[in-house]
């Protein structure tokens, strides 16, 4: 494979991107102390792994070495993107010059462990939990209405987002990016705002759900599922109108051929009336009876 032979690859000043293979053969790159991997997920597909600081050549790393998932990889060429993406990323958060202080401060996830200061005004804190940014009353007045908060604190998993868009020098070019994907993920509505176009179906988790959720709320559509030791090859689930998970709601169970609900999308899987009878037989959920009575 021509492909994984070693080779280094300027990028900016002194520093490269070195590339080579494992020892157990999958693609491997090395850009100073952070190690990337294209490793085989257990389905047969490949995403990219990490590790950090090893100084042992490119050719006797395994697969023990690596950790993490962080994305999937089509193929090799988009390893290679992956790693010079990651690259530029270092270069530019050298030269952003963040400033790492601990401080007597109190968040919403708990006291602050240690934090990152941003610019004036644009602090990110790190607890023993989680963690996110804080703004002071002048920049959060920056933030766009259709993303500002009331609360100055904007927490790490997905708000972060809102802070990186606000604020885009302050930020790389891949934290750009990701801010983005996230917003369109979660806040679409903003998103469209902010680029004055409409999201097509599968460009927005967010949207998507909603609009499955607003077209089969009449529906039966199942909450829970477990494979039929009654009935070969088929898989008992009970439905709810909508899929509301409410005790209070109306559950009726259904059999659906298990290569069928194998097939389910990221939303739910809807009861077809037509092909799925609803179902009263022997049940292989615990305690289905009482449940079903509200005993």
């Amino acid at each position: 494979m021509p492909d994984l032979q070693c080779d280094r690859v300027p990028i900016t000043g002194d520093a490269t991107v070195e590339f080579g293979a494992s020892a157990d053969g999958f693609p491997v790159a090395r850009i100073a102390d952070t190690l990337l991997a294209m490793v085989l997920a257990r389905d047969g597909a490949s995403f990219l792994a990490s590790a950090w600081r090893l100084t042992r050549p490119l050719s006797e790393l395994t697969r023990d070495d690596f950790h993490g998932h962080e994305g999937r990889l089509e193929d090799e060429a988009a390893f290679r993107e992956r790693v010079f993406e990651t690259a530029q990323h270092k270069r530019e958060l050298s030269a952003l010059k963040r400033i790492q202080s601990r401080m007597a401060a109190s968040t919403p996830w708990g006291q602050s462990q240690l934090a990152t200061i941003y610019a004036e005004g644009i602090v990110s804190h790190m607890t023993a939990g989680h963690g996110g940014f804080h703004l002071s009353a002048e920049r959060n007045l920056c933030v766009s209405p259709s993303l500002q908060k009331s609360s100055p604190w904007y927490e790490e998993d997905a708000e972060w987002a809102i802070v990186a868009h606000t604020f885009p020098d302050l930020f790389t070019a891949y934290e750009r990016k990701c801010a983005d994907e996230t917003i369109r993920n979660s806040w679409p509505s903003a998103w469209e705002a902010i680029h004055g176009c409409e999201l097509k179906p599968g460009q927005s988790w967010t949207k998507d759900r909603d609009t499955f959720e607003s077209e089969h709320a009449g529906d039966w559509i199942v909450i829970s599922a477990v494979f039929s030791s009654h009935h070969a090859d088929m898989t008992e689930v009970i439905a709810t109108r909508g899929g509301i998970r409410d005790h209070r709601a109306d559950e009726r169970r259904f059999l659906v051929p298990s290569g069928e609900y194998a097939t389910r999308g990221p939303f739910g899987f809807v009861i077809d009336q037509q092909r799925h009878a609803v179902y009263d037989g022997p049940s292989d959920f615990i305690g289905w009876p009482q449940r079903r009575t509200g005993a």
